[in-house]
């Protein structure tokens, strides 16, 4: 505890903004106060009800469409019945112009409402027992588990009910409404898939194996750019968990930091005093000395919506739709409840990919002829099946790009271009860098920015591959940077004509990526991305090259000097070195200012990389990657 003590008084001794206009009022007076709010109108409601305490109900007043607000529904684990699913299609459709946006934590969000509509519609949602509380701002969010819980063939422990004590410790209570340094996450899972983003949160309880008992692992500090590591403690029933649940929020509501507000998450108070005495400090607080932790089993590679159904334990299916980019409508949402009365057994499920399942189907075939599925299709292209946008521009004031349509409009053009059969590729688009998309997570991960193109100032984004759920989960590492939206699609392509090339039978991306991709630098795949794009451009057809390096046993170094002597030879049909070789000797070994004196034709861009390439000897090929990666842009 004395060291807990020290850090927080070294990053306490000045507050945040937030935590000064949280000294106002109890939060619960603003959401008192919702129906003066809807008599009076938007011109009523105090700038700190708007900016923060509001939010803390879900009530979320949004600038880029003013006046109107969006309201972020509270569904544990992504748990619906039809009843539910219906009432809030009903709500989407009168209050807030038919639009639903489904999130990576399994809820939905309405938008474009009127404050003198909210009180009709928490009213209306809070009779079939769907409510908003404590969805936004320095509070516990909406928990996530495994949307097939209790019913995959892959789960041990079911954890919904679990799910659900813990959220009675903190939901509806004046102790923890809006008082702890920033937002928590938690997810649980009891499978061997790892459906829900398991090692993404602040707190994460994930099925282990120890000594022939199953229980949980407690992995704390995850956020956007880090996943939760293991706090070796291991946790052998329902009790267990919820003390320790108990311990690590006691522990950063007292100790956590409230200075900084960008690194205020629990993963910061963990840096500063380390994961050894963050574990030694939840024993002592619950009580318990927990045992060491055990074997992590999320290993198993999910691929429900691949299939698009999933049988489960009572012998009924687990049917997929695919939601792009979660954009969903208030209809589609009734409809889908009407669905599930007809074919299933009245549940639903929202998954952390912005999609959902209709659950107990028998007559699966019949379903999915419904008009519903040619639009939400249960099995659609591979760039659509993991397709995760989060709200952009349009939506939410951090937006550094549109993204919901950027990455609808780049599936769209690699299932043209590069349609694929049994594959699978999880392409995850966050439009900030606060990564609410989980971008880092994604088999190729795709961050809002800004770049510069022709001294203009336009959307982008940092391109990254290798995120991983399964396992530990692990973030991908960035290949390009600043790419500018408009050649994002090309560059993505490369990557894809690569994969459908090589890859072998089913394989994954994500597999692919480890078995060729994962070889080389980041730097030599983002160049290759921009290049393979800049050949196809200029119609120049050559093999750019992703080998099986441990098969070959080429080094990267000499597949680039490869590369260059393919190029050249494609362009002057004839050798390259040789021909360079006559070409310094006749102007005294002067090196030319570039390859067009050689190859007339070949643009300005072409003749640097090449140029830079041949004109190196042997001891100087260690380094011609970095340079011409430095002197040549493409586009």
């Amino acid at each position: 505890m004395q060291e807990l003590e020290k850090a927080y008084e070294v990053r306490n001794k000045k507050i945040n903004k937030i935590e000064i206009i949280k000294k106002l009022k109890n939060p619960q007076e603003s959401f008192y106060r919702l129906q003066e709010y809807a008599k009076n109108g938007y011109a009523s409601i105090p700038d700190e009800d708007k900016k923060y305490f509001l939010k803390c109900f879900g009530i979320y007043d949004r600038p880029a469409t003013p006046e109107r607000f969006m309201l972020k529904l509270r569904i544990p684990g992504g748990f619906l019945n039809s009843e539910q699913a219906r009432v809030i299609g009903e709500c989407a459709r009168d209050y807030g112009q038919d639009y639903i946006d489904l999130t990576t934590r399994c809820q939905a969000e309405l938008r474009y409402l009127d404050i003198k509509d909210i009180p009709t519609i928490l009213k209306k949602l809070n009779d079939v027992g769907v409510d908003s509380f404590q969805t936004g701002v320095d509070n516990f969010r909406n928990i996530l588990t495994d949307p097939l819980d209790s019913l995959g063939f892959d789960n041990v422990l079911p954890s919904y009910n679990l799910l659900l004590k813990l959220q009675e410790m903190f939901l509806y209570s004046p102790e923890w409404i809006s008082t702890l340094p920033r937002k928590f996450n938690t997810a649980i899972t009891g499978s061997f898939s790892n459906r829900c983003n398991v090692f993404g949160h602040d707190c994460c309880f994930v099925l282990a194996q120890k000594n022939g008992v199953y229980g949980y692992n407690m992995y704390l500090g995850g956020r956007v750019g880090r996943i939760a590591k293991n706090v070796d403690i291991f946790l052998t029933n329902e009790d267990e968990v919820l003390k320790a649940y108990k311990s690590i929020a006691e522990i950063f509501k007292n100790f956590g930091f409230r200075d900084n507000r960008n690194k205020n998450r629990l993963s910061f108070l963990i840096e500063a005093v380390g994961v050894d005495k963050i574990s030694k400090v939840i024993r002592e607080n619950a009580g318990i000395d927990f045992l060491s932790a055990g074997e992590t089993m999320t290993q198993i590679d999910f691929n429900d919506p691949d299939q698009g159904k999933s049988q489960l334990r009572d012998g009924t299916f687990a049917v997929h739709a695919v939601v792009p980019s979660g954009v969903f409508t208030g209809k589609a949402m009734i409809e889908v409840a009407s669905l599930g009365e007809k074919y299933g057994n009245k549940e639903l499920r929202l998954d952390m990919e912005q999609s959902l399942y209709i659950l107990g189907v028998k007559d699966t075939a019949s379903l999915l002829n419904e008009d519903f599925f040619k639009q939400y299709k249960s099995v659609s292209s591979p760039y659509f099946n993991h397709l995760v946008a989060c709200a952009g521009t349009k939506h939410c004031p951090f937006g550094v790009i549109e993204n919901k349509n950027d990455a609808i409009n780049m599936a769209k053009y690699l299932e043209k271009k590069v349609p694929i059969e049994n594959g699978r590729i999880r392409m995850y688009w966050s439009a900030c860098v606060k990564g609410c998309g989980i971008h880092g997570l994604g088999d190729i991960g795709f961050e809002g920015c800004k770049t510069r193109l022709n001294k203009e100032s336009i959307g982008g984004v940092n391109i990254s591959l290798g995120g991983k759920l399964i396992s530990e989960g692990k973030e991908g590492y960035t290949v390009i940077k600043s790419a500018p939206l408009k050649y994002a699609s090309y560059y993505v392509e490369t990557l894809m004509l690569e994969y459908k090339k090589k890859k072998k039978a089913t394989e994954h991306f994500e597999a692919f990526s480890d078995r060729v991709i994962k070889q080389y630098t980041s730097a030599y795949v983002g160049f290759m991305m921009k290049l393979g794009a800049y050949l196809r451009d200029k119609n120049i057809d050559i093999d750019i090259g992703f080998s099986e390096k441990t098969n070959t046993g080429k080094t990267e170094e000499f597949e680039v000097f490869e590369l260059g002597r393919k190029l050249f030879f494609a362009l002057a049909k004839e050798e390259a070195y040789s021909a360079y070789e006559r070409y310094t000797n006749s102007i005294k070994k002067e090196k030319p200012k570039n390859i067009r004196k050689l190859v007339p034709s070949v643009d300005e861009n072409l003749a640097l990389m090449l140029d830079e390439i041949l004109k190196q000897n042997e001891l100087k090929r260690a380094v011609v990657f970095s340079e011409i990666t430095d002197l040549v842009s493409l586009y």
